[in-house]
């Protein structure tokens, strides 16, 4: 008795392959970025205890100290430390994509239908997570240390923290794609402290020198320090730095994108 022949409905289906919606984007993938993170005991050190340390050794010593529109100066400091800890926290969320080009994962994901946008998507939104998570127990060390504010002034200079952390979120990604995984923390620490400094998070920018205040003026940090102090300073928002954060995010995030896609463009 002759085996009847197979026909190309009995073959057995490819994969789909096409890309799901949102490019892969998926809020599955983003809650396990969430917990590995999270889980990475020496990350929250760094990014969630040593800035409200930094609080309590530079801020605490001038309690009683005012600003001209009276506010006091503590505040001034836990607003920028807040800066400071959400660029930290989103530029070390970002810049664990550098073990992860080590261990080849993202060469996998290429695999995949993930788009590479999605996968940045993903990463961005991870590293956002994080630096709101240290914007957040940041001002609860203020409130716990005295610090007392209109409310609105907590939300506004919050919100702009952690809005314009997305620049670092950008700029981890942007050196974890750039640099192996054993340098990216060379590289990213010593970065952000000279930046910190720019954006005057460690000592106002007035007391630079002038050439370094208007270089001061094009740098990263700084229209993130300038957005989020200014709801205690009452000095209003500047569009220049407005524009300082726009301009820095997409020179970021696209130069991210373009890495991630050169790096994984053989598999």
């Amino acid at each position: 008795m002759s085996t009847p022949m197979a026909t190309s409905t009995d073959r057995p289906a490819r994969p789909d392959r096409r890309p799901s919606a949102l490019g892969g984007f998926a809020p599955a993938v983003l809650g396990i970025e969430l917990r590995r993170v999270l889980r990475n005991r020496r990350t929250l050190a760094f990014t969630l205890i040593m800035p409200g340390v930094f609080f309590l050794i530079f801020g605490l010593p001038q309690r009683g100290q005012t600003l001209d529109n009276g506010r006091p100066v503590t505040a001034y400091v836990m607003i920028s430390l807040a800066v400071y800890a959400a660029m930290v926290a989103t530029t070390s969320a970002g810049g664990a994509v550098a073990t992860e080009r080590a261990l080849g994962w993202s060469r996998q994901l290429r695999l995949t239908p993930l788009r590479p946008t999605a996968y940045v998507a993903t990463k961005l939104a991870t590293a956002m997570t994080l630096g709101l998570l240290a914007v957040v127990v940041e001002f609860l060390v203020g409130v716990a240390a005295g610090v007392r504010l209109p409310l609105d002034v907590w939300l506004l200079s919050g919100l702009a923290a952690w809005v314009g952390s997305l620049v670092f979120a950008a700029f981890g990604l942007f050196i974890g794609y750039l640099v192996p995984a054993e340098n990216v923390m060379q590289f990213i620490g010593p970065i952000l402290a000279v930046l910190a400094m720019f954006g005057g998070l460690f000592v106002p920018v007035e007391v630079l020198p002038h050439v370094l205040q208007q270089v001061a003026k094009f740098t990263p940090v700084y229209g993130m320090g300038e957005l989020a102090r200014s709801p205690l300073t009452g000095d209003g928002v500047s569009m220049a730095a407005v524009a300082n954060i726009v301009i820095w995010t997409l020179a970021f995030g696209v130069g991210a994108t373009r890495l991630f896609r050169r790096d994984t463009a053989r598999v």
